[in-house]
């Protein structure tokens, strides 16, 4: 081969593999600006007012189990009624929503004036709301109503001009794997495929955490669940719960460092300033889901 054949062969072998590089992955929780995090977290900041909705396969139940009534926190009725997840399972494959409408849906939030909505996209029981291909306990796989019920909202929210956002339990009832020492197992090929699922497929603006309380999940990993998906979408908002950082139900952050990018409190309006920005999550009762029907979420956030 002549020497000048050579050459461009290996330049265009260099360009192949410089092209074929990713990015090394950036720690957000610890590197990003103040100038970076205010351009990034100003739609949220200006929004004002969003709409949270509670729904999932506790909602077929309605709170009652084997003819008792929970009164309270009905989505919680596995862990009050004590249910094993095998029978649990069992009782919400029936789940059906024939009528739900996800263009009527975004429909009211906009016509409301709100500017986001929040959607369980998993909520303690483990039931994914969208088609999952991680495992099939998820809506399409496993309930009667068999279709997915978070792409056509993520789609219609957008046509009305309405943040689509997800809200995602770290906390889950339904995979052994879940507790103890063998969480590690559900976080790498449950939880963290999951949410890759979500980022890439729903395209949210906020993924909302809960159920960070529990003993196996540290900050630690909270921190590296931020990067992860913030290297997935690095417009996304995440709120504190993401991490070990919430004081308790008040929502406000501790002392401290912690990652997240907004505080949530939980049925309260704080009186006091914060240099936190922090989202304000009130129900029109004192629960999140009503055993009498479908429950709907105010929520306000307020920029410090």
């Amino acid at each position: 081969m002549h020497t000048k054949h050579i050459s461009k062969a290996i330049i265009i072998f260099l360009i192949f593999i410089g092209a074929c590089q990713t990015p090394e992955p950036r720690d957000y929780a610890n590197t990003e600006t103040k100038v970076e995090k205010d351009e990034r977290i100003q739609w949220w900041r200006d929004a004002k007012f969003g709409m949270f909705i509670h729904w999932g396969g506790y909602s077929h139940l309605g709170g009652v189990y084997k003819g008792d009534t929970i009164h309270g926190h009905a989505e919680w009725i596995q862990f009050y009624e004590k249910i094993p997840a095998d029978e649990y399972a069992s009782l919400i494959a029936p789940f059906n929503p024939t009528k739900y409408n996800a263009d009527e849906w975004a429909k009211l939030a906009h016509d409301a004036g709100m500017k986001y909505m929040v959607i369980t996209s998993k909520h303690h029981e483990g039931l994914a709301m969208w088609d999952s291909k991680v495992t099939e306990f998820d809506i399409v796989d496993f309930t009667t109503y068999g279709m997915d019920v978070l792409k056509p909202l993520s789609k219609a929210c957008k046509k009305e001009d309405v943040k689509f956002c997800t809200y995602h339990s770290i906390l889950d009832w339904h995979y052994a794997e879940a507790k103890g020492d063998s969480f590690h197992l559900y976080r790498d090929n449950i939880l963290k495929p999951q949410l890759k699922e979500i980022v890439e497929e729903l395209d949210p603006a906020v993924v909302w955490f809960d159920g960070e309380w529990i003993n196996e999940w540290t900050e630690e990993q909270g921190v590296d669940l931020y990067n992860y998906l913030r290297n997935m979408k690095p417009d996304l908002i995440i709120n504190n719960r993401v991490g070990k950082g919430r004081n308790g139900m008040q929502g406000m952050n501790k002392e401290g460092k912690y990652v997240g990018d907004f505080g949530t409190p939980e049925q309260e309006i704080i009186e006091n300033a914060s240099a936190l920005d922090w989202e304000s999550c009130m129900t029109m009762n004192d629960t999140w889901f009503q055993i009498w029907g479908r429950q709907l979420e105010i929520s306000q956030n307020i920029n410090s």
